[in-house]
C-alpha cells in the first residue's frame, strides 16, 4: 500500500463526507493504493455513524472509536499503529487541511527520501490575536529549543515514512512535537512544505488559548526528555550531589567555627540561631531528594513496559 491517511476527529460529522470524497478524488486521480483511517476521539455527535456508512461503501475506509475523549496525541498513536502505507499522511477533519497537497507530500517522501515533511500554513485564516500571534511565539520557542528550523510545528498536515510513525510514540499532548520526537529518535531528514490553509467551513475549533500554555509546558518537558529522558541521574544526581556537598560543607564550617570560638573563649550564639545552619540543612535534604529522584527515575526506565493510554470501543475494517 502506498498511502495511509490518518485523521483524528472530535465531533466533525458535518465535514466527514465532504473530506472523504475529496481525498478519494485525489487518490483515484493519482491512482494511489490507499487507506483512510478515521479515529473518533470520543465524539458525542453522529461522527461514528458517518464513518460506519463511509466504511460500508468504501473498503479503504477504516475506523477506530475511542471509549471517551483521550486527546489528539492518543488518537494519532492509535492511527499510527494501524497504518500500513509506505507513506503516512495526517490531516485534521475540519476541512482546513487541503487533500490536494497529498501528491506533493508523497513525492517529497519518496523522491527526496525524507523521513518527515511538516506542513507550513504560511497564510492563515485564523484569528490574529487568539491564534496567529500566539502560534508565532510558540513556534519561535520550539525552533530555539529543538534546533529544528520549522515554521509550523503544530500543523496537522504532515507526511511520514512508515518507519517513523512505527518508531515514535505519541502520548500526552506531544502531537505538537512529533518532528522533535522523530529527530530525537534519529530521523534527521526532516523538511517542510508550504501548504494551503482553508477557513473552517463547519462547526467551531476544539482548542482554546490554553493549548498554547500547555504547548509551552510540553516544550519544557520534551526539551528535558530529549537530553535526560534516558539518563535522569545525570541531571538529578548531578544537582543532588552538588547541593548535598554544599550543605555538608556549610554545616561542617558552622560547627568548626562554633568549636573554634568556644575553644578560644569567644562569645558565640547557638548553632540553631545561625541562619546558615538552616540553609545548610535544607541544601542537604534537597540534595538527598534530588539524588533519590534520579535513582528512582533510572529504576523506572529500566523496568517500565509499553502501555497504551486509551481504550478502543470499536474498529472498522482493521
Amino acid at each position: 500500500m502506498q498511502i495511509s491517511v490518518v485523521i483524528p476527529l472530535l465531533n466533525e460529522e458535518e465535514s466527514l463526507l465532504e473530506l472523504h470524497d475529496w481525498i478519494v478524488s485525489v487518490m483515484q486521480s493519482n491512482r494511489y493504493l490507499y487507506e483512510i483511517i478515521f479515529i473518533d476521539d470520543g465524539s458525542t455527535d453522529h461522527s461514528w455513524k458517518v464513518i460506519k456508512n463511509l466504511s460500508s461503501k468504501n473498503t479503504a475506509v477504516k475506523g477506530i472509536r475511542f471509549q471517551k475523549n483521550y486527546g489528539k496525541s492518543q488518537a494519532l498513536d492509535a492511527g499510527f499503529q494501524m497504518a500500513q502505507g509506505n507513506v503516512v499522511i495526517t490531516m485534521d477533519a475540519d476541512l482546513q487541511d487541503n487533500p490536494e497537497e497529498i501528491p506533493e507530500l508523497y513525492d517529497l517522501i519518496i523522491d527526496k527520501k525524507l523521513d518527515l515533511v511538516s506542513g507550513w500554513k504560511k497564510k492563515r485564516y485564523d484569528n490574529i490575536i487568539t491564534k496567529n500571534i500566539p502560534s508565532k511565539l510558540f513556534n519561535a520557542a520550539a525552533r530555539k529549543t529543538s534546533g529544528l528550523q520549522l515554521h509550523d510545528f503544530n500543523c496537522g498536515l504532515k507526511a511520514y515514512r512508515n518507519e517513523v510513525i512505527k518508531t515514535v510514540k505519541v502520548s500526552g499532548e506531544m502531537h505538537r512535537y512529533i518532528p522533535v520526537l522523530a529527530k530525537n529518535a534519529g530521523f534527521n531528514n526532516i523538511d517542510e512544505k508550504v501548504v494551503q490553509h482553508q477557513a473552517r467551513k463547519y462547526g467551531e475549533t476544539k482548542f482554546g488559548m490554553e493549548r498554547f500554555i500547555n504547548g509551552f509546558l510540553d516544550l519544557i518537558t520534551i526539551s528535558f526528555l530529549s537530553k535526560f529522558g534516558k539518563r535522569p541521574m545525570h541531571f538529578f544526581g548531578l544537582w543532588g550531589t552538588f547541593m548535598f556537598l554544599f550543605g555538608t560543607t556549610s554545616a561542617f564550617y558552622i560547627g568548626a567555627y562554633k568549636l573554634y570560638k568556644l575553644y578560644n573563649g569567644i562569645k558565640t550564639i547557638l548553632v540553631t540561631d545561625n541562619p546558615w545552619f538552616y540553609i545548610a540543612l535544607t541544601s542537604m535534604i534537597l540534595g538527598t531528594l534530588l539524588f533519590l529522584a534520579g535513582f528512582l527515575g533510572e529504576l523506572i526506565i529500566k523496568t517500565k513496559s509499553d502501555e497504551k493510554h486509551y481504550t478502543i470501543k470499536e474498529k472498522l475494517n482493521l
